[in-house]
């Protein structure tokens, strides 16, 4: 008993991964006075879970560390041999703390929804264990499973609490990451059988074994399907604008801040980690699907009417920055990716935010349909302005530090000719200088000019406190970022130099 409330043994990561779901069960046994009891609840639980995760990383996790900590392995089907493992490091470390964070702010903007809100709030709790539960596995199966744990409460969010067509856009949501999940199934069973010894699916294991060139580059097509749908990487995108053009914004935050980057961890962490020869081939590829899929996302979004499409649209290209990262390999390009997965998540969550007090606010989602909202609602467009200015990497702010690296990346990696380097260089920066123009013109088209809407009541409230609340909360991140980025990088920079010591090693035996 001892033994087991000492730090080598207490089961952190297990508590950490079970908690937000095993307490969600209890929403549905609470006294039914309004929804006041229920939100109390699950904000508690939320806050709760965050100050956990933040202890245990604090005071059990050695950040100068580059292996797997707080490791947990428990046999758990033992006619499969199929283990419970979980473990972190210092790539992990951003992504678990992000969802904790974002997690928790959407519970709190989600305090409008009424209807059915015991099932709404219980959903997002089991959201939240499958998020943390991908990020921390160990084990390439348990990892599948927390991915597939995450569609069931996405589709259900969508398909209950969504907008007009949002049974077009679940049935959507749920053909495209289905599908690529069955490319993820057939990768994992592929890797765990392969070999004469017995059968793993341990990832410490598996990033120590070598495969014929041809196996890799099938498994690396494989996961390569099942992450892209999820990243998205074009064309697999499809799903996303229909997706947030239709779900409620609080469910819009947990998609933009925490879903998207699960498809981007995994490509770090298997296709990169696992599969080095496949990744160093497929690089190039990568590199050039993440330019077109920066100008061709900010080319189509100025296109699109609908607010929450438009900033779906520059999320997309947003991604491209982390395709292009993880595809320089290179020690800064990497970095870069990983503080970006972190920006994004923060500043896309507050635009979704943003766009959906608005339409509480009007009732109206099309922008062709707004106007003049500076006046009579001045804090949301402080709020929006100065996100925006986030969103499109201004100096100072989170997302330009991260475009910054990768830029970088890129123009230092000793894998690509000069030309191709300025070539791509070019085309990101073009994709950067359009970016301002979809953001300032859709802040132009909502809060400058006159009111094009004559409701019947013409005077709004403001954002009040507890929306103030979620968007400072997100804004000192990005700032804070913005003037000291080593915060984040720090968490990463051991197990970056890590993952490619194995290129730099294998390149040199060949």
């Amino acid at each position: 008993m001892y033994l087991a409330f000492t730090t080598n043994f207490f089961p952190w990561l297990t508590i950490i991964v079970v908690f937000p779901i095993a307490t969600g069960f209890f929403i549905f046994f609470l006294p039914h006075r309004g929804n006041k009891v229920t939100r109390g609840y699950t904000i508690y639980i939320c806050v709760l879970e965050l100050l956990l995760t933040t202890y245990a990383f604090c005071y059990h996790f050695e950040l100068d560390d580059p292996l797997i900590q707080l490791a947990e392995d428990y046999k758990w089907i033992d006619f499969f041999g199929f283990y419970w493992r979980l473990g972190i490091d210092g790539l992990s470390l951003g992504p678990i703390l992000l969802t904790g964070f974002i997690t928790t702010l959407a519970t709190l903007a989600a305090w409008p929804v009424t209807r059915n809100s015991r099932l709404f709030y219980f959903l997002m709790l089991a959201m939240y264990s499958g998020q943390i539960g991908s990020f921390a596995s160990r084990d390439l199966l348990l990892f599948f499973i927390m991915w597939e744990l995450e569609l069931i409460p996405v589709y259900l969010l969508l398909s209950a609490w969504g907008g007009k067509k949002r049974l077009y856009s679940a049935t959507k949501f749920i053909l495209y990451t289905a599908g690529g999940s069955v490319f993820l199934l057939i990768g994992v069973l592929g890797i765990g059988l392969y070999g004469s010894n017995e059968p793993t699916l341990n990832l410490e294991i598996l990033a120590n074994r070598s495969y014929p060139v041809a196996l890799e580059i099938l498994f690396y097509i494989g996961f390569l399907i099942a992450f892209a749908v999820k990243s998205p990487i074009i064309p697999l995108h499809t799903w996303l604008p229909d997706t947030h053009g239709e779900a409620h914004y609080s469910t819009c935050m947990l998609l933009a801040g925490i879903l998207l980057k699960m498809g981007a961890y995994g490509l770090v962490r298997i296709n990169m980690e696992l599969l080095p020869h496949a990744h160093s081939l497929f690089s190039p590829w990568l590199i050039i699907v993440g330019t077109m899929q920066i100008i061709y996302a900010a080319l189509t979004s100025p296109g699109q009417r609908n607010l929450k499409k438009r900033i779906a649209y520059s999320s997309v290209s947003h991604m491209g920055f982390i395709i292009i990262g993880i595809g320089s390999i290179t020690d800064t390009g990497l970095s870069g990716a990983i503080l970006q997965i972190i920006s994004h998540g923060f500043i896309s969550a507050a635009l979704f935010f943003l766009a959906g007090t608005s339409y509480d606010r009007i009732r109206r989602g099309y922008l062709d349909e707004m106007g003049g909202l500076a006046l009579p609602i001045p804090k949301i467009f402080t709020l929006f302005s100065i996100l925006s200015m986030a969103s499109l990497a201004l100096p100072g702010m989170s997302g330009f530090v991260a475009e910054l690296i990768v830029f970088f990346g890129i123009i230092t990696s000793q894998k690509y000719f000069l030309i191709a380097k300025i070539l791509i260089t070019f085309v990101m920066a073009i994709g950067m200088i359009l970016t301002p123009i979809y953001s300032l013109s859709m802040l132009r088209q909502m809060f400058y000019g006159y009111k094009l809407f004559n409701g019947v009541n013409s005077y709004f409230f403001d954002s009040g406190p507890r929306e103030l609340f979620v968007l400072i909360s997100i804004l000192l991140p990005v700032l804070g970022i913005g003037i000291y980025p080593d915060f984040v990088l720090s968490l990463s920079v051991d197990k970056v130099e890590a993952i490619l010591s194995n290129f730099f090693i294998e390149n040199f035996h060949e």
